[in-house]
This record gives structure tokens, sequence and C-alpha cells, in this order.
């Protein structure tokens, strides 16, 4: 019973994050959602300023303080370790969905496309979220959100050891999903000094969490990684770089999980 409830709790984890990602896609450009970006009444710009500020520093924060390994190990003393990961997924979405619903519209423009450049901005939006997707598949979308966990436990088995590869995308820049994340934050036809603010607040995130994380990386890889490090950039492809993008044998000789 005990691991049907921890399968459930994953699951309704697993969804909800996924809502809150389709919801900011939507926040982002003004559409097919209750609250955009843009939406709501205005206050001063100050206070404007430091509402959304804090509504960012609070998602940053909590998300930041829960995928370090001390916290893991103090958290997994109070609550079953396959629910970390489920729960670490739950405090995003929570986080990311009141950053949305209490962000202060700041509507000016800072710049605004016509013609075949709207085209383009949404081609990049696009290029954005199926690179945040097809990175999450080509590492272990299920365990990267927690499902797999409560579902070995569930089954009473224990989880695989985590393996270093290095797909696809994962040879062109060491973190794609953020990459992702990065251009899909700035790709839209009409920039607003209030989406200008969530694209910078929550890139200055994945940056700190970035440098976190590979540490992390580093402590748990080793040498493996810090080849990798030279040999892959961080975020930023470097042309001589797309050429290797294609299938390998050999899965187990870099990349990240």
């Amino acid at each position: 019973m005990k691991h049907s409830i921890l399968v459930l709790y994953g699951l309704f984890a697993y969804l909800l994050f996924n809502a809150s990602f389709i919801y900011m896609l939507g926040f982002l450009q003004n559409v097919g959602v209750p609250k955009g970006i843009n939406d709501g009444t205005e206050v001063s710009v100050p206070l404007a300023l430091a509402i959304n500020s804090l509504l960012i520093f609070l998602f940053g924060f909590f998300h930041s303080v829960m995928a370090r390994d001390g916290f893991k190990r103090w958290w997994t003393r109070i609550v079953p370790k396959e629910s970390e990961r489920p729960t670490f997924v739950l405090q995003s979405a929570v986080f990311l969905f009141l950053a949305m619903i209490y962000w202060q519209p700041m509507p000016n423009i800072v710049w605004q496309f016509d013609g075949y450049w709207v085209l383009v901005a949404y081609v990049f939006f696009l290029l954005g979220i199926a690179t945040v997707l097809v990175s999450t598949f080509l590492i272990d979308h299920f365990e990267l959100f927690g499902l797999k966990q409560v579902w070995f436990a569930n089954k009473q088995r224990d989880m695989p050891e985590s393996e270093f590869v290095q797909p696809l995308l994962y040879r062109l820049v060491r973190h794609p999903m953020q990459l992702g994340m990065v251009i899909l934050l700035f790709s839209t036809p009409k920039m607003t000094v209030g989406h200008l603010l969530f694209a910078a607040l929550m890139t200055a995130y994945v940056l700190v969490g970035l440098y976190f994380e590979e540490r992390a990386l580093l402590r748990e890889f080793g040498d493996k990684y810090r080849e990798y490090q030279q040999r892959v950039p961080m975020l930023i492809p470097r042309p001589s770089r797309l050429r290797v993008i294609k299938p390998s044998i050999d899965t187990k000789s870099g990349g990240v999980q």
C-alpha cells in the first residue's frame, strides 16, 4: 500500500510539473492561459520589480537547496528515499505556478518584431521547447522527474547505478536542457520589460544552478566529467562541435544525468 501511494504521489508531481511547464509556454507568449506575463493591474515599477524578483528568488532558492546533496541526505532521513525526487519536482511546479500567478506586469515594450521576424521568433521558441524535451529523453526522462524511483520502489527493486553517458545533444553542450530553456525564455516577437526581467532572472538562476550542478557532477564522476568539461562547452555550442552530433556505440563515455 505504501509503495502504491508513492507511485500515485510521483505521478501527481510529474503531471503538475508538466502542467506548470505548459502553462509557462502560454504565459511567456501571453496566449492561451488565464494570466499571461503582461496581464494584470500595473503597480509602480519599484514595487513590481521587488515582487517579481522575490518570486523568482523563492523559486530558485528552494529549487537550489533541494538539489544539494547535503539537503537530500537530511531530507531522506525524514521521508522515504524514493519520494525525494518527486518532492523536488512538486515544489518546482508549485513555486513556478506561484511566480506566474503573482507576476506583476511591466508592459513597456523593449522590442517588437514585424513580418517574417515574427515567424523567426516563434521558430526559436519552438526550437527551445524541442531542445528541452529531447534533452530529458536523451538521458532518462522518467528518472529525472522521479517516476522511475517510485516505480522501482513499488516493484521492491533497487535503482540501477547512474551511468556517465553522452548522447547526441550532450556532445554539443554539457547542458542542452538549460540551453533550451534560455532560448525559449527570450524568443518572443514582443518583448516587454516584465518578460525581459522574467527571462533575465530565470537565466541568472540557471547559471547559478549550473555552477553547483557542475561541482556535484565532478564529485560523482571525477576525471570522466573533468575531461568532458574540457572537451564540451557548458551552454554555448562551438561550430566545430556540430559535426559530432551523431549516434555513438560507446554510451558510457560521457554525458550527465
